[in-house]
């Protein structure tokens, strides 16, 4: 009971926790690292990777030039301190970016740094080879090795539990306070990781990996912004805006001796300044912020991704495979309803049904216990020498052989049938079939129960649909993207499951080479595939899937094959997954939207002020009313520079993702952002002159 009253207290202090985690990645410290890591990133072997923001810099440099010497270039009507004014604000743009750069790795290092402070120094007990023990460093430890941990201590390593049965509290992986049980014999309760605490008992442990490659190594590294790689759909969109960038640099660069020839003749600084206003500046300086952020916004939401390629594939994901068990239902299956065939009582049918379950270990069979008891069945002690036959998987059902020689099962149908046919010799009642069918129509699942080869009648375990499930299958249809269930039930108990889940198709009575096969079919028909999985038997489909997510109670080899590693091994997590890829992807292209719909409203600045004293005719697009030429330029580059900084915590935190299809998403980013890039700046830049145009 005290542990128990333990559990429910840590669980109650969860959000506490996370969110004390999440203030980790916040504050005044990664603001002045930010502010230090974005002047270090002025550096031109870092910008020259971002060839739109390594023209802003090389034009600052430039100026900096004409600040100096106006006349550098030759004749000029441009005095030091406009070309200085340039070269500031030409500085600014590129800190800027930086800066939105080194805040969305600032938080990627503060959660590593969290991290990092669970890696203690530590002493483990080696057992060595004659069985003593013996006290060394954790860093010592290889794999192989064997370790004793007793309650109160931190677990050294990585490792696979082969003796004992404790509770450890993982909260300083997971960020969930509950201690969960771990032992030997499953792959699902046997792993444990380095950091955790052991809160009850002792464990024996053997390690599984060796310094530096264990699971929270693997984590800090992943976490760390600045060590991602860029994703295809981003490398695809830098070089778009290189080529960009190099088209208008080319276009600018020929209109010095088109305006020489027409007798207009214009400043450097003032084609730097149109060269600046022309390139994509605004998504240049956000692209790489946007990516990091995406991946950030896994680690908040306790799911590391092992690359930047998951994240986004998660959002360009068409079909999502889903298990039942777990992620559509809640898990366990319960007791629901007592079938009786005829010539057999309801009273009996239960009481034979809890007999049939005493040995039974699962959940269902303990489900069936409490529901006899429900039904006014009185629980009394089997007889002395009763022998019981847990449940398993091959044998498929239940039992218990009484001293007086009576046979009591409980199991499925076939099992049952063959059970009765081989040992008394007995036939399935014609009534059986029926009762089996209807219970399946339903989505539940039947289970037969027989005393001494007579068949008396069947069991309901009802799978409980998980809350909402419906109406999310609803949401990603709605995004194009198709639902499929994959379970080993039979086919009339999966479709009734996946019609009242409301998803697109299912597959009845897989088995893991099933999974791999309908991956493969999907994925050759060029759609984009996600499913999770925490057992050996699905790391292949894991690691043929587009998005595999594992989960982290899983097998080392689920997780060694997934590229997204859900701390909360919570299943369901999945959808949610999609949903942060989407919002990467549509925060990318709405910001590029933005940004290519201010650079023409720019024009309107930049155009007249260059050329309206030369050629009158400019006069006209100077739409605005600006007060000077001076004004114009200087309005527009300031707007191009505070714009970055002003779109950084849309870029950090992403555009709110609505439920739409491509289209529907084109449709609105058009609207929102298309219709916004091109009234802010009108704004914006008049707004500034209006503030500038009394110190020219």
């Amino acid at each position: 009971m005290q542990m128990q009253i333990e559990i429910k207290h840590d669980a109650q202090t969860r959000p506490a926790a996370r969110k004390k985690r999440g203030h980790a990645a916040y504050g005044y410290r990664l603001w002045g690292q930010a502010l230090y890591a974005s002047v270090l990133k002025l550096d031109p072997r870092t910008q020259i990777h971002n060839p739109v923001m390594f023209i802003v810099w090389v034009g600052a440099i430039v100026t900096a030039a004409l600040t100096i010497d106006p006349l550098l270039f030759g004749p000029s009507s441009a005095t030091r301190t406009y070309n200085g004014v340039v070269t500031l604000i030409l500085i600014l743009t590129v800190w800027f970016a930086t800066l939105a750069e080194a805040l969305a790795e600032g938080r990627g290092k503060a959660q590593a740094a969290f991290l990092r402070r669970t890696k203690v120094e530590l002493r483990a007990r080696r057992i060595k080879h004659d069985g003593t023990q013996e006290e060394v460093p954790a860093t010592t430890l290889r794999k192989g090795d064997i370790v004793r941990v007793e309650k109160a201590e931190i677990i050294p390593a990585d490792g696979t539990v082969i003796e004992g049965i404790a509770f450890v509290n993982e909260s300083a992986i997971t960020g969930e306070s509950a201690p969960v049980m771990r032992e030997p014999g499953t792959d699902m309760l046997s792993s444990v990781t380095a950091g955790t605490t052991i809160v009850s008992d002792w464990l024996l442990i053997q390690v599984a990996a060796n310094p530096g490659e264990g699971f929270l190594d693997r984590m800090i590294h992943l976490v760390e912004g600045a060590k991602r790689q860029k994703t295809p759909n981003e490398i695809a969109l830098t070089v778009l805006l290189s080529i960009l960038t190099l088209i208008f640099v080319i276009v600018v660069a020929a209109m010095a001796p088109v305006s020489s020839y027409l007798n207009a003749r214009v400043n450097v600084a003032d084609l730097i300044a149109l060269v600046v206003a022309l390139i994509p500046t605004t998504i240049g300086a956000l692209l790489s912020a946007i990516g990091i952020a995406g991946i950030d916004r896994m680690v908040q939401f306790n799911v590391i991704a092992l690359s930047g390629k998951a994240v986004e594939a998660a959002g360009d994901v068409h079909t999502l495979l889903l298990d039942k068990t777990g992620t559509i239902t809640v898990g366990n299956r319960q007791a629901s309803k007592f079938l009786p065939l005829p010539g057999c009582s309801p009273h009996r049918l239960a009481q034979v049904a809890m007999l049939a379950s005493h040995f039974d270990t699962t959940p269902e069979g303990r489900s069936v216990v409490d529901f006899a008891k429900l039904q006014g069945v009185v629980a009394e002690p089997l007889p002395q020498g009763a022998r019981g036959l847990d449940f398993s998987a091959e044998s498929q059902m239940s039992g218990v052989d009484l001293p007086d020689g009576r046979k009591i099962r409980k199991g499925a149908a076939a099992a049952i049938i063959a059970h009765a046919r081989g040992h008394f010799g007995t036939q399935a009642p014609p009534e059986l079939a029926g009762a089996v069918e209807a219970v399946a129509r339903e989505g539940a699942t039947p289970l037969v129960v027989s005393s001494d080869g007579d068949i008396l009648g069947v069991i309901e375990l009802s799978d409980v649909l998980k809350p909402g499930i419906r109406e999310r299958a609803a949401q990603l249809r709605t995004m194009g993207i198709r639902t499929v269930m994959v379970t080993g039930d039979n086919r009339v108990t999966a479709h009734a499951i996946a019609e009242q889940a409301g998803l697109d198709a299912f597959v009845a009575e897989a088995k893991p080479e099933d999974k791999l096969d309908l991956i493969r079919g999907e994925q050759a028909q060029g759609r984009l595939v996600a499913m999770t999985g925490d057992g050996t038997n699905d790391a292949p489909a894991l690691a043929q899937a587009d998005v595999g997510l594992a989960m982290h109670s899983g097998t080392a080899a689920a997780k060694e094959a997934a590229n997204l590693i859900d701390l909360d091994s919570d299943p369901t997590k999945l959808l949610e997954v999609v949903n942060i890829g989407k919002q990467m992807l549509i925060t990318r292209g709405a910001l590029t939207t933005f940004s290519i719909a201010n650079d023409v409203s720019k024009y309107f600045a930049i155009l007249p002020g260059m050329f309206s004293l030369a050629l009158p005719g400019f006069a006209a697009l100077n739409i605005m009313g600006l007060a000077t030429p001076e004004s114009s330029i200087l309005s527009a580059l300031i707007f191009n520079a505070v714009i970055i900084p002003a779109l950084v915590p849309l870029a950090l935190r992403g555009v709110r993702f609505r439920p739409k299809t491509a289209e529907g998403m084109f449709r609105r980013n058009l609207l929102v952002y298309g219709a916004g890039g091109l009234l802010a700046p009108f704004i914006g830049i008049k707004l500034i002159d209006l503030i500038i145009s009394g110190w020219l």
